[in-house]
C-alpha cells in the first residue's frame, strides 16, 4: 500500500517546472553541535562507521568553518545563503523573513530547488527549534520532528509522574544512559521516516528529483543515548580535554561562563568541574555521537538498498562545533577554532561533478556557500539570486587540490546568553591558511576592545595568543576584517 509521501509525488509528477529527467536528488543532513576534534569521522577515537563509509565515499572537508557558532544563526545563514550580518538573525529567536532585507520574497536553499520542480521535505530540525523560526514556504509539505527542546527529547522529560508527584528541581539530567530502543529518541525517530521517504520515493517511480532535509537533534545538550552506545566507548579513553586550559594571553572576553551545561540537572553552578565529572561529560558526548552517526547510517543504508544513492548528491555537516572542556569551555558561542570548525562531506556523483571518491582537501570552505555549491552540481549556477554571500565549492568537488576562497569569517557577541542588553562586545573572526584572528568591538562605540591571534603552523590547539608577537599579521588582518564585515 503506498503511503501518502508516494501519492502526493504521484500527484504532483506533472508539475515538474522543466527539470531535466537527470537533475540529481539531494540528500541534506545535518548534525547539531558536532565537533570536529572528538567523535567525527577520521578521529581514531570515533566510533563512526557509518560517516566513516561515507567520507570513503565522498569528498571530507577539513577546514569548513560556520558563520556564527549557535544554532539559529548558523542556520538561518547556510538555509538562505546570507551571512548573519546580512540575514539579521544573531540570537536565538529571530525569524529571518523579519530580519533579512526583502525577507518575504528570499527564496531559500530548498525553496529554490522546489521553484525547480523539486520535491523537497524536512525531517527534523533543519531551521532552530525556538520561537518563530520555522519556514513552512522552503518545503513541499508540512515538516515533522523539529519542534520542541532537547532536554524534553529524554527519558526523564517523558516520564510519566503522579499528579500529587513534587515537580522535577531540573529541566533534564547532563546525561542519560537508559536501556532504550533508539527510535525511543527523536534522531531515531527521524532516521526511520527519513529512510521511509527514500523508500516510497524509489518506489513511486515519479521523475521529480528530491530534496530531502534531515536533520538530526544530537549530539546536543543534554548527551543521551541509548546504552548501547555508551557501550562502544572506553570511558578512560580521551576522558581529559586538551588543552584543558585557556589560552596563554587571551583576553577574558574571549572566553564565557559555559552557562549551557550548567543549566541541565547535577551539574555543579559554582565550581569547575572535577576530573571524574569531565570524563563522564565526554563520555556521554561521544556516545550521543556514535548515536548520531547510527541514525545517519539507517539514512545511507536506505539510499543505497534504493538504488538511489547513485542519482544523488549527499551532504553532511552540522551547525556549528562545540567545546567539552577544551580551552576550559563548554559549549558553543565562541570564536576559537573549535566552534567555528564544522564537520563537512560532498557525495558527488562523477556526472554531477564529483572527483574520486575518499579524497581530503584543505581547501577553505564556509557554509554560506553551501547554497551555491549545490546549484551549481545540480546544473542551476547561472540560476542562483544575486544576493547569495558565499561561494560555489564546485570546481573544489571537481579538484580537491584547487580553492576558491583564502578566508572563512565568523562573528559572534559576548556574552552571548542572557539579554542583549548585556552584550558587551561583537568578536569578528578571520582564519587563514595559516592564522585565526580574531578583534573584539565594544558595542557601544565600535572601538577595539581586544584582539586575538593563533598559529595553526604550529599551535593547532590554539593554546596561545600571539597576537603582541606578530604585530604585522595582526594589522593585515584587521584590515581585511574590516573591509568584510564593513566595521
Amino acid at each position: 500500500m503506498r503511503t501518502i509521501l508516494a501519492a502526493l509525488l504521484a500527484l504532483t509528477a506533472a508539475v515538474s517546472n522543466g527539470v531535466a529527467a537527470d537533475s540529481p536528488n539531494i540528500l541534506f543532513l545535518v548534525a547539531d553541535d558536532l565537533n570536529c576534534d572528538l567523535g567525527c569521522y577520521g578521529d581514531d577515537s570515533a566510533v563512526t562507521p557509518h560517516l566513516d563509509r561515507l567520507a570513503e565515499k565522498g569528498l571530507v572537508f577539513e577546514r569548513a568553518y560556520c558563520q556564527q557558532a549557535v544554532c539559529n544563526p548558523s542556520r538561518s545563514s547556510f538555509l538562505t545563503g546570507l551571512r548573519p550580518r546580512t540575514v539579521g538573525v544573531d540570537d536565538l529567536r529571530k525569524y529571518f523573513r523579519d530580519t533579512a532585507p526583502d525577507g518575504d520574497s528570499l527564496v531559500t536553499l530548498p525553496e529554490f530547488f522546489k521553484n525547480r520542480g523539486y520535491f523537497c521535505q524536512n525531517i527534523g530540525k533543519m531551521y532552530h527549534n525556538m520561537g518563530e523560526t520555522q519556514d513552512r514556504r522552503s518545503w513541499s509539505i508540512d515538516e515533522v520532528l523539529y519542534r520542541g527542546t532537547h532536554a524534553a527529547d529524554t527519558l526523564f522529560g517523558n516520564r510519566a509522574r503522579l499528579p500529587d508527584e513534587v515537580p522535577p528541581p531540573y529541566k533534564a539530567p547532563v546525561i542519560e544512559d537508559a536501556d532504550v530502543p533508539d527510535s525511543y529518541y527523536r534522531d531515531g525517530q527521524i532516521a526511520r521516516l527519513a529512510a521511509a521517504a527514500l523508500r516510497d520515493f524509489a518506489e513511486s517511480g515519479n521523475e521529480r528529483p528530491f530534496f530531502l532535509a534531515v536533520g538530526f537533534w544530537r549530539p546536543h545538550l543534554p548527551f543521551v543515548a541509548p546504552k548501547k552506545y555508551w557501550d562502544l566507548h572506553d570511558p578512560a579513553e580521551n576522558a581529559t580535554p586538551v588543552p584543558a586550559d585557556p589560552p596563554r594571553d587571551v583576553p577574558g572576553i574571549a572566553l564565557h561562563i559555559s552557562r549551557e551545561i550548567r543549566g541541565y540537572g547535577t551539574v555543579p553552578k559554582d565550581r569547575y568541574f572535577t576530573t571524574e565529572e569531565i570524563a563522564r561529560y565526554r563520555h556521554g558526548y561521544r556516545a550521543a555521537i556514535s548515536f548520531l552517526d547510527a541514525q545517519a547510517g539507517i539514512v545511507l543504508d536506505a539510499l543505497s538498498e534504493t538504488g538511489l544513492d547513485r542519482e544523488t548528491i549527499v551532504v553532511f555537516t552540522s551547525d556549528h562545533g562545540f567545546h567539552v572542556g577544551e580551552l576550559g569551555l563548554w559549549g558553543k558561542t565562541s570564536n576559537f577554532e573549535r566552534d567555528a570548525r564544522v564537520p563537512l562531506i560532498l557525495s558527488v556523483p562523477p556526472e554531477n561533478g564529483g572527483s574520486a571518491p575518499g579524497q581530503r582537501t584543505r581547501a577553505l570552505a564556509e557554509l554560506v556557500d553551501l547554497y551555491p555549491t549545490l546549484a551549481d552540481l545540480a546544473g542551476f549556477g547561472d540560476e542562483t539570486p544575486e544576493s547569495l554571500e558565499g561561494d560555489s565549492l564546485a570546481p573544489v568537488v571537481s579538484d580537491p587540490d584547487t580553492s576558491v576562497n583564502d578566508a572563512a569569517f565568523t562573528e559572534h557577541p559576548h556574552p552571548f546568553y542572557g539579554p542583549r542588553s548585556n552584550w558587551k562586545a561583537f568578536g569578528y573572526s578571520i582564519r587563514t591558511d595559516r592564522w585565526r584572528c580574531t578583534e573584539w568591538r565594544s558595542v557601544g562605540n565600535g572601538a577595539v576592545v581586544a584582539r586575538e591571534l593563533y598559529d595553526h603552523d604550529s599551535d593547532q590547539p590554539e593554546s596561545a595568543n600571539v597576537a603582541s608577537e606578530h604585530p604585522a599579521v595582526v594589522e593585515e588582518l584587521s584590515a581585511r576584517l574590516v573591509e568584510h564585515f564593513g566595521l
